[in-house]
């Protein structure tokens, strides 16, 4: 890979001093407990839901436990796509401080990692995508068969366990300085606690069983989880190897249509990369976008101004020559 000129986008370094890398949590670098228990994190969610067909199939799945899977995730998902990608990293639109602390928590509880962190390894990524330095390219070790299928799999969640690369203090230093969204960012554990609780908490209050407290911990916090880590993994392994792509970009970035629903639009891939801070990632016509639906209500409702809409004209200048050109 070659070294890209592209500059980071979103929110740049702000003047004055900035709190040291301790403030946030994990710093530069991973340590071996921390190692074990993203390891825990990420195995144990899949085992649950590798286990979950046979499950659905025979017994141990309600109406309730469903439910709950479907709202948690869908909630954790767009405080994701909107608040931690769309907004944090991207500043795609400005939020009252109301909304900017639920969507710091919405996301913590989709247990990706600190606030501050993920912002930092995002922003590096657009910095050099799909060149060196990009933290999680699928074509980082060549474009031969086995260098994707590798370099496939280090996309997906190798470069997780890797010794953490990327400066908080360079990358992020405007969430460093706020001393609200540090706290929430050095307080994932407790986020997530909270997340993995809630699911049982309610099916054994609305059961009055241990079981249902069971089944909807299986259900809406482990299986849950383990989707939502695979789906937000998906855009960064398979949509930077596969999908169409319609505007220009400085990478690989593509669209992939069928991961639209399940990662809230963010699979529109290819115009993300052409338009980073862009609200709105689904611009052309049938491209379902959930998380852009979602910051629209948040304008009407006052809560969200300055949203970065794409207006025909600025998607125009970023088509290709050629709109239909596949991966």
């Amino acid at each position: 890979m070659t070294t890209s000129p592209d500059l980071v986008e979103g929110v740049s370094a702000p003047s004055g001093s900035v709190p040291s890398e301790s403030a946030t949590l994990g710093g530069e670098s991973k340590r071996s407990a921390e190692q074990v228990a993203l390891l825990l994190f990420i195995v144990v969610p899949f085992a649950a839901l590798l286990a979950a067909v046979p499950l659905a199939w025979g017994w141990g799945v309600s109406w309730l436990d469903l439910g709950l899977l479907v709202f948690m995730y869908f909630l954790t998902c767009h405080g994701i796509t909107i608040g931690f990608h769309r907004y944090f990293t991207h500043g795609s639109f400005k939020a009252k401080r109301p909304l900017r602390i639920v969507l710091a928590v919405l996301g913590s509880m989709a247990v990706e990692g600190p606030l501050v962190r993920w912002v930092a390894d995002h922003r590096k990524h657009h910095r050099f995508s799909d060149h060196e330095g990009d933290p999680h390219s699928p074509w980082r070790y060549g474009e031969s068969v086995p260098a994707l299928l590798k370099g496939l799999c280090w996309a997906h969640m190798g470069w997780l366990f890797d010794e953490e690369q990327t400066d908080q203090r360079k990358y992020a230093p405007d969430l460093v300085k706020d001393p609200v969204i540090r706290g929430i960012s050095r307080g994932f554990v407790g986020w997530t606690v909270l997340s993995l609780a809630l699911p049982p908490l309610v099916g054994g209050l609305v059961t009055m069983s241990w079981w249902g407290a069971f089944t909807a911990f299986f259900w809406g916090s482990l299986v849950r989880v383990a989707l939502l880590h695979h789906v937000t993994w998906s855009i960064n392994s398979i949509c930077h190897a596969v999908g169409k792509r319609p505007f220009r970009s400085r990478d690989r970035s593509g669209n992939v249509w069928w991961l639209a629903v399940l990662s809230c639009g963010e699979s529109w891939h290819n115009l993300h990369h052409a338009d980073p801070t862009s609200a709105r990632h689904g611009v052309l016509r049938g491209q379902i976008d959930s998380s852009a639906r979602l910051i629209r209500w948040f304008e009407l409702a006052g809560w969200a101004t300055d949203v970065r809409w794409p207006s025909g004209a600025r998607i125009d200048s970023r088509r290709r020559e050629n709109a239909a050109n596949p991966a």
